[in-house]
């Protein structure tokens, strides 16, 4: 069944982004950019909660053990606590950097953060990729990014997926034990007609979906990058996915008004039955 719904009392989001599944609070975190704000949609009455922050949120991650959470600001690496309301800088990955922001980022299973990140300006290709580590140390594992989007994990986490959606590609990284990357190849390139490859998640058999920016659906890629399928949606701006529920089997895409006007739920947030279960959320270990 891939029938969709809209969470209406979600509202319409500029650039809804980072969907982050909460099983300690049965509800679905995620982001508008460029609000900026965050929101929270209890899975068990539907109700919204929605805070106001005070620069460029790219994502919301859980941290093991604690109440609060890490998030990624235009500022750097920080934490958050909801209540009361606090917000703690880590520290900036990219001070040489000024006009970058980070965008995107999940914790791997051993509770590593991977984070990208962009220029603002969308002027040049001054995107990477890092790890935070659960001491708050911080590396570089990779460069050179036009819009660094969608870390996803294989279900064995051997294999990190990263992506530039401004080169319309996917790359697969070989992951270590250790945490460090080798063997970097093209996981997928995404053809002009299908937009540019946003957020993405993986399922409990190893299928990579990946949100179409400017190609107004979501689509299944195999392990071997073999297309799937594909579930239409009437927003243009598709931006990323999310598996959530107790058996992990609910989905969540956001989307975004940003740039666009031409699909009739631009910036909604879908739920969707795709007949595929999730892999459990991971937290960051710091």
């Amino acid at each position: 069944m891939t029938d969709y719904r809209i969470i209406e009392a979600a509202g319409r989001s500029i650039l809804g982004e980072g969907p982050l599944w909460s099983p300690s609070t049965n509800a679905l975190f995620w982001v508008d950019i460029m609000a900026p704000a965050l929101s929270r949609l209890s899975l068990a009455d539907g109700a919204v909660a929605r805070w106001a922050m005070p620069e460029r949120i790219g994502w919301i991650i859980e941290r093991a053990g604690r109440d609060d959470f890490m998030i990624g600001l235009k500022s750097g690496f920080a934490t958050l606590s909801l209540d009361p309301f606090a917000i703690t800088a880590i520290g900036a990955p990219e001070p040489d950097r000024p006009h970058n922001r980070l965008n995107d980022a999940k914790a791997d299973a051993a509770g590593r953060i991977w984070a990208g990140s962009k220029d603002d300006r969308d002027a040049e290709a001054s995107g990477a990729l890092y790890r935070l580590d659960p001491d708050l140390r911080w590396s570089r594992h990779d460069d050179g990014y036009q819009v660094a989007n969608g870390p996803a994990f294989s279900p064995d986490g051997r294999i990190l997926y990263h992506t530039d959606s401004g080169a319309r590609t996917i790359y697969a990284f070989a992951m270590g034990a250790d945490g460090n990357l080798a063997e970097k190849r093209v996981f997928l390139r995404f053809a002009e007609d299908w937009g540019y490859p946003d957020g993405m998640t993986t399922d409990a058999e190893g299928g990579l979906w990946v949100a179409h920016w400017g190609g107004g659906r979501i689509s299944r890629f195999g392990p071997d990058a073999t297309l799937d399928r594909s579930i239409a949606l009437p927003a243009t701006n598709i931006t990323s996915i999310t598996f959530a529920g107790d058996g992990l089997e609910r989905m969540f895409v956001t989307s975004a008004a940003l740039d666009t006007g031409r699909g009739p739920a631009d910036g909604a947030l879908f739920e969707l039955s795709p007949g595929a279960r999730g892999l459990p959320t991971n937290r960051f270990a710091g």
